[in-house]
């Protein structure tokens, strides 16, 4: 199935970004596929052929507004953008997972972008007192606000696959999960290729919905449709 839909990637260098890009590569629905990030990567690092429909763009996220003209000519944006309190603290988190996300999406928005898919986290509250819980909340609040023809807010439980960064607190939950994640397979956990087949299926579903809300057992759900 081809197309002429072009779409822009923003955290391709994840997990969750790398399983998305293995997969858009070997779907021709989409026929430019631009990869925006702040440096330029090998894409054999990322496990896909170069065939000709991707295109990477560095920008500076802290002064995304500069950078309007990459965004032009995107149907779909695809956002896995996130890092971790660990690696540099709880206001690096934030301005990554928050504001980045955010302020790009606001100039995607202005640039054309009509379909904005972001990956958040189950348990997202802008509420919670938890600041991981917190955060992804206020991204999903300020999503909204921003008014896209459609907004697709996917919320994965706990995400399973081999992570090339190691990231303790998570391991330490997929060990004491391990049970529950195995008679329960849809409602706690969720591997980096199922979201990920789950969010380009849905970019060629029609819906009357402005904003979705799509949960773990929804992700299980549209990634099976895929198939």
């Amino acid at each position: 199935m081809s197309s002429s839909v072009t779409a822009f990637v923003l955290g391709y260098t994840g997990e969750t970004g790398k399983a998305l890009l293995k997969q858009l590569s070997g779907d021709n629905y989409f026929s430019n596929i631009v990869l925006i990030g702040r440096r330029q990567v090998d894409l054999g690092d990322l496990q896909i052929a170069d065939d000709g429909r991707f295109t990477q763009r560095v920008i500076d996220f802290d002064e995304v507004e500069k950078y309007a003209d990459d965004f032009k000519g995107c149907d779909v944006g695809f956002c896995c953008m996130g890092t971790t309190r660990g690696k540099g603290g709880a206001a690096h988190f934030v301005k990554v997972d928050r504001d980045y996300v955010v302020n790009s999406a606001k100039v995607a928005k202005d640039a054309g972008c009509s379909h904005f898919q972001v990956v958040t986290a189950y348990g997202a509250d802008k509420n919670s007192s938890i600041l991981y819980n917190k955060t992804k909340g206020e991204v999903e609040e300020q999503l909204k606000n921003i008014n896209f023809q459609r907004l697709s807010i996917f919320q994965p439980a706990l995400l399973l696959g081999k992570r090339e960064e190691s990231r303790p607190l998570e391991t330490f939950f997929k060990v004491i999960s391990f049970p529950f994640t195995k008679l329960f397979p849809t409602l706690g956990s969720v591997h980096f290729d199922v979201l990920a087949r789950a969010m380009i299926y849905n970019t060629k579903q029609q819906t009357s919905e402005k904003v979705e809300v799509i949960d773990n057992r929804k992700i299980h759900e549209l990634s099976k449709l895929a198939k």
